[in-house]
């Protein structure tokens, strides 16, 4: 099948999509930035550059899109009708990518949390938030 639009149209609307600030990840740092907690963004020296690191707790945050990331069983995941095999490889490759970050991270002793867009939804939201926080306090304490 056919993309819906123009080769131009396609690329003017990819290139709007974000890869950091996004509204899920700045739901998270305003929520741990006004408990107290202070973070760096996006440590290129760390493999995947996640999104939060608390460096001195050796925890790392991912906070990935729903769509973009292949959340299995979520509603907001959902292959294109259009170019499915390309966005199945585009996905899957970004999965394999997420999960050798993941592995390299903790095989170098660091914590990782992820947390997914579906959760920081409205319904959600505050519960995921307070339980982020409690995990990252937990850690906090615990190397104190």
């Amino acid at each position: 099948m056919a993309d819906v639009h123009s080769r131009e149209r396609r690329s003017y609307n990819m290139s709007k999509i974000k890869g950091k600030d996004t509204k899920p990840e700045m739901i998270v740092r305003r929520f741990l930035f006004s408990k107290g907690l202070r973070y760096r963004l996006h440590d290129k020296k760390l493999s995947g550059k996640p999104d939060l690191v608390f460096p001195g707790k050796k925890t790392v945050l991912f906070i990935n899109g729903c769509f973009w990331h292949g959340h299995s069983g979520c509603r907001y995941f959902v292959i294109p009708k259009t170019k499915t095999e390309w966005w199945t490889d585009k996905i899957e490759k970004n999965k394999s990518n997420d999960l050798a970050a993941i592995e390299k991270l903790q095989a170098s002793g660091w914590k990782v949390v992820v947390v997914w867009e579906c959760e920081l939804k409205k319904g959600n939201q505050p519960a995921t938030l307070n339980n982020l926080y409690l995990s990252i306090i937990q850690d906090i304490n615990r190397t104190i």
